[in-house]
């Protein structure tokens, strides 16, 4: 599926976003003195924001420190700044450095690994969430803290699409930083590739434009190099395209079908036009069996979509026992494929975010890899038995494999024209399983199992995995995230971040010896 990761509808404007100039004149300061924090130094950062500052004393403490996933329960930062303009951004890189307190950036706070915490200061963006269009141009401006449903809502008012993922509540940052897989990339690209330019605070506390033509490294790095490594970002420009006609599918059928289902995919895909979106899920629902589908949107007619199915049906050869197809408006669309169809804008946010929100947090685990080509025989009963194995060893969770179709504008761009490399691929491949409450810690257990397995036995680990489905138990993370782009990254991390201030399980080294 789309990205699921990228506080509130109240959008406050970033006070401090420059345009034209490279880096600001001065840098923020809190503090003169250096040494461990006292309670004064606190005070004194927090007095010192157009935001606010949370430590552990404040009753919000206790909502403010969680992250989207609810899995990440012992998450205890020294304190949560609410920066409101990227002086505050400075300020508090300012403070970390002089007091040697560790950092996180944080947006949406949907990072896989939790890396959107620490447990010194968390930095959050969220209230630098403005976003405008500019409709001649046909680019946006956006906060670095703008919720997914708002930058759909804002932006597709004007008739305008940004590409991105589908989980309403991610942050735009952590999305466009690190690819941003979505339902139109075949046909305009990853969120990243729409990135003209960004603001962002570095390691120095300066704050910094990189676009085309003013630390354009930087911009290189950013546009896939994955969030939180080489400073926060306070906002960004986007090209935005106009608004196509677009139609939705779904088909599911028999789990007998399913190897069938998936090897017609894979050969249908390869050859199918931009226009065209899709992915494949092969799903463990617990006791409700399995579920294998094909689901996406097309960028045309209803008329038009079915002449561009009618290959992949017959292919398959047995009947769907469940099938739509319809037309759908652009925020309608992302609606469905975030789960919220039928609710307002306001009720797509988190519970904890904004008084009206409806959604709440999830708990689950993820492993990434992907499809170079169209998948043999022999590949797909690997899979296949993989969502067996899932059901067989922990049958009361959700979960299995999804196959988010590339190719299109996706692979038309050179692996070295970002820093996102994976330009070569088919599909990319997401195993999930998700749990509530009530799910004894021995099935949660049974499901970690079967992702290690998985990784182990059934996924290629020399086809990478995506970053932004970050995996804090792979080993070789350096070279599965970003392959033949390290390098580069490296001695750009070196450049604006020498003391590897960012720095997270994770994150890309300021040495090379460090990978």
């Amino acid at each position: 599926m789309p990205e699921r990761q990228s506080r509130g509808a109240v959008y406050l404007e970033d006070r401090h976003s420059p345009t034209t100039t490279t880096t600001s004149s001065t840098t923020p300061t809190t503090t003169t003195t250096s040494g461990p924090a006292t309670a004064a130094s606190w005070s004194q950062l927090g007095a010192s924001l157009a935001g606010s500052l949370v430590l552990a004393s404040n009753p919000r403490y206790a909502i403010d420190r969680q992250l989207y996933n609810s899995k990440f329960v012992n998450l205890h930062p020294r304190a949560i700044a609410y920066c409101a303009t990227s002086d505050d951004v400075a300020r508090c890189i300012d403070f970390a450095t002089s007091h040697d307190i560790a950092i996180a950036g944080r947006s949406g706070g949907h990072s896989y690994g939790g890396y959107s915490n620490s447990d010194g200061l968390v930095i959050d963006v969220s209230r630098m969430a403005s976003i405008s269009v500019d409709t001649a141009a046909n680019t946006a401006r956006v906060g670095a803290g703008a919720r997914l449903i708002d930058v759909y809502n804002v932006i597709g008012n004007t008739n305008r699409l940004l590409p991105g993922g589908s989980c309403p509540s991610v942050g735009i940052a952590g999305l466009a930083l690190g690819g941003g897989i979505g339902v139109f990339g075949r046909k305009f690209g990853l969120t990243t590739d729409s990135i003209r330019s960004l603001n962002i605070v570095t390691a120095d506390g300066q704050i910094v434009t990189a676009d085309a033509s003013a630390n354009s490294d930087l911009l290189w790095a950013s546009q896939g190099g994955g969030g939180g490594n080489f400073g926060i970002v306070t906002s960004f420009e986007f090209n935005v395209h106009p608004m196509p006609e677009m139609t939705l599918f779904t088909l599911q059928y028999p789990w007998a079908a399913a190897s069938t289902m998936l090897s017609a995919w894979g050969l249908w895909i390869n050859g199918a036009p931009d226009e065209l979106w899709s992915n494949c899920q092969l799903l463990s629902q617990g006791t409700y069996g399995y579920l294998p589908q094909i689901a996406g949107v097309y960028c045309g007619s209803p008329s038009e979509l079915a002449s561009v199915l009618a290959p992949l049906q017959s292919m398959i050869g047995t009947a769907p026992t469940y099938s739509f197809s319809g037309s759908n408006s652009y925020l309608s669309a992302m609606e469905i494929e975030a789960g919220c169809s039928g609710l307002s804008i306001a009720a797509c946010h988190l519970t904890t975010q904004n008084p009206a929100g409806r959604l709440g947090r999830e708990a689950y685990s993820a492993k990434s890899s992907y499809v170079n080509a169209p998948m043999n025989d022999a590949s797909v009963a690997t899979l296949i038995d993989a969502v067996e194995n899932l059901h067989a060893h922990a049958p009361t969770v959700g979960g299995g494999l999804a196959f988010d179709s590339y190719g299109g504008a996706i692979n038309r761009v050179a692996s070295d024209a970002t820093a996102f490399v994976h330009r070569d691929k088919l599909a990319c491949i997401q195993a999930t399983y998700s749990w509530s409450s009530y799910t004894s810690p021995s099935v949660i257990a049974a499901g970690a199992q079967w992702l290690t397995w998985l990784g182990a036995n059934v996924f290629d680990p020399t086809s990478g995995a995506y970053q932004n489905y970050i995996d804090p138990t792979l080993t070789n993370w350096p070279n599965a995230y970003y392959g033949s782009n390290l390098p580069r990254l490296v001695s750009i991390k070196s450049k604006y971040d020498p003391e590897n201030l960012f720095t997270f399980a994770q994150s890309i080294p300021a040495h090379a010896r460090g990978v």
